[in-house]
C-alpha cells in the first residue's frame, strides 16, 4: 500500500567540496531542503540544485517492476553485509537503493531512509510496508534493535528469507511441470477437436457408410465442442474463479483443501516436509533472535504455508503458554515425526533448541529438494503416457474408418 505513494524525487546538483573541487551528481530526498541539508552533511557547497527530469518514453533509468519476496531476500543480505563491514544503516540504504535496477523497489528503500534519517527506529519505517515487510521481519528487526545486534539478525533475517525463498521455488518446480503439461494437452486436443475433426468428418459423409462407436463418439465431442465452446471455457473460468474466491475467504474451505493435499500421493509428502521445514527454520530464526518461545510460536503460525499445521502450531503455542515442554506440545498435535519431537527434546533440554531446530530445517530441505527432483522424473514418463493415449485415442478414432474400407476392399 505504502510502496504506492508518491516516489521520492531525484535532484541533480553542482558544488564544490570542503577543498573546492567541483562536484556534481544526484541525490534523491524528499524535498529541496533536505538535499540540500544532506549535501552539507557530506561537505557539499550547493552552487546549482534542480529536480532531475523524467526521461522520454520512460527510458534511460531503472525500470518499474512489482517487488517480489526474492526482492526483499536479496536486500536483507545486501543491508546485512553492509552493516557487518561496518557502514552506517543510513549510508547503506543509500548505497543499496540508488544501485537497484527495480525503481519500485528504490524507492522503497529510500523513503525507509528518509524515515531512519527524520528519527525513526527501523522497525517503524519497515511497518509503513507491511506488503513486503511481514510482522515476522519486523519482529526480528525490532529484537535486534532493542538488543543492539541489528547487525546479526539482519544476516540471520536475509538467511531465513533466502532459504524460504529457495524452498518455495522447488515446490513451485515441482508443480510447474504438470500444470504447463495440461495446458499444453488441453490446446492441443481443443484445436483437434475444433479445427481437424470437422476436416475428417466431411471426408467421412461421402463414404455412405455407418462410422465405427470410437469415431461417432470423437465426432460428437467435436460438434459440442464448436457449438458450446463459450459455454464450455466460461464454465471453467467461472469455476476456477469461484474456486479461488472462496478459498481466499473461506477458513473452512482452507482447512479443508490443505488436509486433502496432505493426503495426496506423491504431492502431500513434499508439502508436509515442506510445512515441517518452515516451521523449525522460522521457530529457529525468531528464538536465535531472543524472542520469547511463546512470542517466537505466534509468528510461527503465519509462516508454516498450510492451515493444518498453521492450528497445529496455535495449539503448541497454548499449550506452552500454560507450561508445557515444546517436545510434549507437538506431539499432542500428531503432526510432527518422532525425529523432529526426539531433536526439538535433545535441545530443549541441552539449551540448544535453535541449533537443533536449524538441523531440522536443514534436513528437510534437503528431503524437499530430493522429492522434487524424485516428482519430476516419476511425472515425464506418466504424463507422456497420458497425452499420448489421449491424443492417440483421437488419431486412431479418425483413422478407423479408413482401415475398415481397406479392409473391405
Amino acid at each position: 500500500m505504502a510502496a504506492k505513494n508518491k516516489p521520492t524525487p531525484i535532484f541533480v546538483w553542482e558544488g564544490a567540496d570542503r577543498n573546492g573541487n567541483r562536484k556534481k551528481g544526484e541525490v534523491q530526498a524528499s524535498n529541496m531542503a533536505l538535499a540540500k541539508a544532506q549535501l552539507r552533511r557530506e561537505g557539499i557547497n550547493v552552487l546549482k540544485i534542480k529536480v532531475k527530469p523524467k526521461p522520454l518514453f520512460g527510458m534511460g533509468g531503472p525500470r518499474k517492476k512489482a517487488i517480489t519476496p526474492l526482492d526483499i531476500a536479496i536486500f536483507s543480505r545486501q543491508m546485512a553485509t553492509m552493516m557487518k563491514s561496518g557502514v552506517p544503516l543510513v549510508q547503506a540504504f543509500e548505497i543499496v537503493g540508488t544501485g537497484h535496477d527495480n525503481a519500485n523497489m528504490a524507492e522503497m528503500i529510500m523513503a525507509i531512509k528518509s524515515d531512519v534519517e527524520g528519527g525513526s527506529s527501523l522497525t517503524e519505517a519497515l511497518k509503513k510496508f507491511p506488503l513486503y515487510f511481514d510482522d515476522l521481519y519486523c519482529s526480528l528487526v525490532q529484537a535486534g534493535e532493542h538488543a543492539g545486534i541489528l547487525d546479526s539478525i539482519l544476516d540471520r533475517v536475509a538467511t531465513y528469507k533466502e532459504k524460504t525463498e529457495a524452498l518455495k521455488s522447488k515446490i513451485k518446480k515441482a508443480m510447474f511441470y504438470p500444470i504447463a503439461v495440461i495446458v499444453v494437452a488441453v490446446v492441443v486436443v481443443t484445436i483437434l477437436l475444433m479445427f481437424v475433426i470437422p476436416e475428417f468428418e466431411d471426408l467421412f459423409s461421402g463414404f455412405g457408410a455407418e462410422l465405427p462407436a470410437p469415431t461417432l463418439v470423437v465426432v460428437a465431442m467435436s460438434h459440442f465442442v464448436i457449438d458450446y465452446w463459450w459455454a464450455l471455457f466460461g464454465g471453467i473460468g467461472a469455476t476456477l474463479y469461484i474456486f479461488f474466491y472462496f478459498k481466499k475467504r473461506s477458513r473452512k474451505m482452507r482447512h479443508f483443501l490443505d488436509k486433502l493435499s496432505l493426503k495426496m500421493p506423491v504431492i502431500g509428502p513434499i508439502l508436509e516436509k515442506a510445512a515441517i521445514s518452515r516451521y523449525a527454520r522460522t521457530l529457529e530464526t525468531m528464538f536465535a533472535a531472543g524472542t520469547p518461545l511463546v512470542e517466537a510460536l505466534g509468528s510461527v503460525s503465519g509462516a508454516v504455508g498450510n492451515i493444518v499445521y498453521s492450528d497445529a502450531v496455535d495449539q503448541i503455542q497454548q499449550e506452552v503458554s500454560t507450561g508445557t515442554q515444546l517436545n510434549k506440545a507437538m506431539s499432542n498435535v500428531n503432526l510432527f515425526p518422532n525425529m523432529v519431537i526426539q531433536m526439538t527434546a535433545i535441545g530443549e533440554e541441552a539449551g540448544s533448541l535453535d541449533s537443533m531446530l536449524g538441523k531440522v530445517a536443514d534436513f528437510y530441505e534437503a528431503e524437499v529438494d530430493n522429492l522434487v527432483d524424485g516428482l519430476t522424473s516419476l511425472l515425464e514418463p506418466i504424463i507422456m503416457a497420458v497425452l499420448g493415449v489421449i491424443i492417440g485415442g483421437l488419431v486412431v478414432a479418425m483413422y478407423l474408418p479408413i482401415f475398415q474400407m481397406g479392409n473391405v476392399v
